[in-house]
């Protein structure tokens, strides 16, 4: 008997497939239709609780033993890499015209094995879609699920998961979950069926509930506190993360209730560094008196914020000399003067050593602002950060760019990192000129506060190696004079 002699002339077939996601099923079913040249509008494919055609030929076994039957001579049945590679995930989608999609490709490969490659083609087209639909379902699996710890009955551990998915894609990714958390007691739960591993035995169950899963355990906290730390602002754009990580996920992901706080704080950021951006654009003042006016408004920094007020520099215009130093401190703050504290006497006692009038300098500071924290009633001095140093720099090189000095005096790594626009060791920048930008020449020392909280032998060094530094940059101007 052959192939053709199988087929009932006119007949209709409904294949029953036994789950929603069997390929090899439907594989096997295609491959004798084909081989009995059943072409694709005699065929149904129907899922477990659909229904097939009215008038299909059913027999007493859904319809299986009425399928026709191959021939020993049926041809073999061509299908491309293509096609299979697509065809499997395209099984796994839910639209339930799929298996018919799939069973008409391959009938048309048959007769034309290259029509896998006509991009235009509205079947092709659609198994590419289903196709990529299902590969992005099962990595939202692969990222969404979470896993939260409830005690079984024997006060063994174990881990449920609760996850949506889209289309039939749980079994599939079975064997990425056991082999991701082998040594996990696990379970993810889902509308269209479960999964449950021991350790070493995989199971299956069927749908549940959303209120079978947990709700939260005692990790959460921590893996919310690690999630907070590696959120990068800088890299955040809202469209292309819902996106990647849809809302109707959120709910199922502990660190989505952190999510609106650390958009609206990276939101805010970005409003900052268009604000820095925006004050970088703007012109800088032109004169002395306009930088004075604009320190007083400015709060470019928090430490504007703590109540102090902005300190200018002081000096003439034209000043060969400019000396820098870290912040204002009490004194500077109370007076509204560069240089008045105790560090800024002692300075001027150096200075007058070498040979250095600090009247004919001009005097400012790396920022503008006393940093202070309260012990007690006391106002005590507070390293500013970097990051207040470089927003502090717009202002200090405004006052350069005005002044024009020929040797700038960097007092300790603050004023030189206020200057150079990066940390130095002041060890190994002391003692030589480096040159700035504009070709005036930067100078580095230690700021005179420090030789204040030394006593002993370690003062006396330190002041021959600050009295040298001073008595070094008083050669270079006479230098420069001549």
């Amino acid at each position: 008997m052959t192939a053709m002699q199988n087929v009932s002339l006119g007949a209709h077939y409904v294949v029953h497939l036994p789950e929603p996601d069997d390929f090899a099923f439907w594989r096997e079913r295609a491959r004798g239709l084909i081989q009995c040249d059943v072409p694709p509008d005699r065929v149904s494919w129907v899922e477990p609780g659909g229904t097939g055609d009215l008038f299909a030929q059913e027999g007493p076994s859904r319809g299986e033993r009425r399928l026709p039957v191959p021939g020993r001579d049926a041809r073999p049945v061509r299908a491309s890499k293509r096609f299979m590679s697509l065809a499997r995930n395209a099984a796994l989608h839910s639209d339930l015209e799929r298996f018919s999609l799939l069973y008409r490709l391959l009938w048309r490969l048959q007769s034309n094995s290259r029509c896998m490659e006509d991009k235009a083609d509205p079947d092709v087209r659609r198994i590419e879609e289903l196709d990529k639909s299902v590969r992005r379902d099962s990595h939202k699996m692969h990222a969404f699920v979470r896993f939260r710890e409830v005690q079984r009955g024997d006060g063994a551990e174990h881990y449920v998961a609760w996850f949506e998915p889209d289309h039939h894609i749980v079994r599939v990714n079975a064997g990425f979950f056991m082999r991701r958390f082998a040594n996990m007691s696990w379970s993810i739960l889902t509308p269209r069926g479960c999964l449950h591993w021991d350790g070493k035995t995989m199971r299956e169950s069927g749908p549940a509930r959303r209120e079978d899963a947990p709700s939260g355990d005692p990790v959460e906290a921590l893996w919310k506190s690690y999630y907070s730390s590696i959120f990068n602002p800088a890299r955040l754009k809202v469209g292309a993360m819902l996106a990647e990580m849809p809302k109707k996920y959120w709910k199922n992901m502990p660190e989505a209730e952190l999510i609106p706080e650390l958009i609206a704080g990276a939101q805010a950021r970005e409003s900052g560094m268009v604000a820095a951006g925006a004050r970088e654009e703007r012109q800088r003042p032109q004169s002395l008196d306009a930088i004075a006016q604009g320190l007083v408004t400015c709060r470019d920094c928090p430490i504007a914020e703590c109540g102090t007020r902005s300190v200018m520099g002081e000096g003439a215009v034209g000043a060969s000399f400019m000396i820098v130093g870290e912040q204002p401190g009490d004194h500077e703050d109370e007076q509204g003067k560069p240089f008045v504290g105790p560090a800024g006497q002692l300075l001027d006692e150096y200075l007058s050593q070498v040979g250095i009038d600090r009247s004919q300098a001009y005097a400012t500071n790396a920022v503008k602002h006393f940093k202070f924290t309260w012990k007690g009633k006391r106002r005590l001095h507070q390293s500013p950060t970097a990051k207040e140093i470089d927003t502090c720099r717009w202002w200090l090189e405004a006052e350069r760019a005005v002044v024009k000095p020929r040797v700038v005096l960097a007092l300790g790594a603050s004023a030189a990192r206020g200057l150079l626009g990066k940390t130095v060791s002041i060890a190994r920048a002391r003692g030589k000129p480096i040159e700035l930008e504009d070709g005036s020449e930067l100078w580095v020392t230690v700021h005179p506060s420090y030789l204040l909280r030394l006593d002993g032998p370690a003062r006396e060094e330190q002041v021959a190696m600050f009295t040298d530094d001073l008595a070094a940059v008083k050669t270079r101007l006479a230098e420069l004079a001549r």
